[in-house]
Parts: C-alpha cells; sequence; structure tokens
C-alpha cells in the first residue's frame, strides 16, 4: 500500500509540474475576425486572392505548397479566380517535364493541372540554402500547427528584438510566438511590400491575416461546402425530430389510460 502511495505521488507530481511548465509557457495568440470561423463561415474570395499574392511574392521562393495545383485556383470555394486568369497564372511558371522524344527532360509553361512549382529541387538543396533548416510544406501547416490559423496570423508579427538574457546563434531571430521563442526564418514581411491589385493597404498585419486566410483554404478546401452540409444535416434532425415527436404522440392517443 505504501508502494502504491509513493508511485500515485509521484505520477500526480509529475503531471502538475508539466501542467505548470506548459501553462507557463504557453502565450496569448493575436486575435482577428476570421470569416471562415462559424456554422456559417465563408472564405472572404478578395483575402484569397491577396494571400495567394503574397504566398507568391514572398514565401513560394522557399515554402512549397506541393498539393495544390493551379486549377485549384478557379475552383468554387476558392479564390475563385476566372480560368483565364488561373491558366495565365500557370503558364508564368516554368514546369519540368519529360522524357522527349530524344530522352530529354525540358521545361515547360505550366497548365492548370501541374502542381505548384516547387522553389527547390529536393529537400537537400532546400536545407543547403536554408542552413541546415528545412522551410516547410505550407499546404497543410495550418492544419500541422498547435494553434491553427491564430498560430499563424501571430508569428507572422511576432519578430521583435530579444530580451537582453536571451543569446542568439548567427541565423536565428526571436519571435515571442515561436515554441521556445527562437526561429530560423528572418522577418518576411514589412509594410508595402506588396501592391494589392484591388487597392488593400499592404500592412504587415493585412499581409499576415490575408496569408493565413489563404493557408486556411490550402488545408481545408471544401469547408464552405462542409459547413453547407452541417447546416443541411441540422434542419434534417429538426424535422425528423418534429414529425417523430408527432408521430409518436398520436401513437400514444390511441391507447386508452388506466384509472
Amino acid at each position: 500500500m505504501k508502494n502504491f502511495f509513493r508511485i500515485f505521488f509521484l505520477i500526480t507530481f509529475f503531471i502538475g509540474s508539466q501542467y505548470n511548465s506548459y501553462a507557463a509557457e504557453k502565450v496569448e495568440y493575436l486575435k482577428t475576425d476570421w470569416s471562415f470561423k462559424g456554422l456559417f463561415g465563408k472564405f472572404d474570395r478578395g483575402a484569397l486572392q491577396r494571400g495567394y499574392q503574397v504566398y507568391t511574392e514572398v514565401c513560394s521562393s522557399c515554402h512549397s505548397m506541393k498539393y495544390l495545383s493551379y486549377r485549384n485556383l478557379a475552383e468554387k470555394g476558392g479564390p475563385e479566380f476566372t480560368e483565364a486568369q488561373a491558366k495565365a497564372i500557370a503558364a508564368s511558371f516554368e514546369v519540368k517535364d519529360g522524357p522527349n522524344a530524344d530522352g530529354d527532360m525540358f521545361r515547360r509553361p505550366g497548365k492548370l493541372s501541374d502542381k505548384f512549382v516547387m522553389p527547390y529541387e529536393n529537400i537537400k538543396a532546400a536545407q543547403a540554402a536554408n542552413g541546415g533548416a528545412y522551410p516547410p510544406d505550407m499546404s497543410v501547416l495550418v492544419k500541422a500547427r498547435g494553434g491553427g490559423v491564430d498560430y499563424i496570423y501571430s508569428l507572422l508579427q511576432g519578430y521583435e528584438d530579444p530580451p537582453v538574457e536571451v543569446t542568439l546563434d548567427d541565423g536565428v531571430y526571436y519571435n515571442k510566438y515561436m515554441y521556445g521563442n527562437k526561429i530560423k526564418m528572418a522577418n518576411q514581411l514589412s509594410d508595402g511590400l506588396v501592391e494589392y491589385g484591388d487597392g488593400t493597404s499592404a500592412t504587415v498585419e493585412q499581409m499576415s491575416k490575408d496569408v493565413t486566410t489563404f493557408l486556411m483554404w490550402a488545408a481545408e478546401p471544401h469547408l464552405e461546402s462542409r459547413h453547407q452540409m452541417g447546416f443541411k444535416a441540422i434542419i434534417y434532425l429538426i424535422i425528423l425530430t418534429i414529425l417523430v415527436y408527432f408521430s409518436m404522440k398520436r401513437l400514444w392517443s390511441r391507447i386508452e389510460t388506466k384509472v
């Protein structure tokens, strides 16, 4: 019995210390209004198109999106570029293809069916170009990180000078929202870095929100249809419940109550 209580105490102490450590490290993320949140949430088309622009002009030089095809940009529920716009976007990239009749690989303009062009040939090339760090693929990054969109949104705005007691190695930067506060990616955003075609002011906050919205769509492209399906299911269940109620009421009304 004594051994039991001793083991129980050690387990309780370990769990408590782990919880306290986690609570101490937990950071409150920045908050913003996401149009896609909630039962009736939908993606802001303007934000998706601007987010794609930020990804292309800022992020795509290091981060891949290997699960997206250019045709997805024109599909319903996404950025909804026109088919002509999506074709023009795809054609602006060179895609490695082949072999041809001579057995050689060649490059051609992209097509709607092509996956997003990768910034590096392979993982080793990516690591060599980034000081040993591998820039993660952004296709499902929102789902792969704890905190989701709030974490990504905050991380992009979390760069600041480190506290006096913190020492950073070369090529490492301080970010108050990064796990451990140290990150190898330098601050990529600054006010006016891109020029939005719709006239929206490209502040760091706006670009962070737009590109995070785009990443959310990339990770969950069928979110809107799922919301619609969920709403229809709720309506169906309500109607079914009402019908069952009145059916049971009518059934029991035929049974005489014994006094």
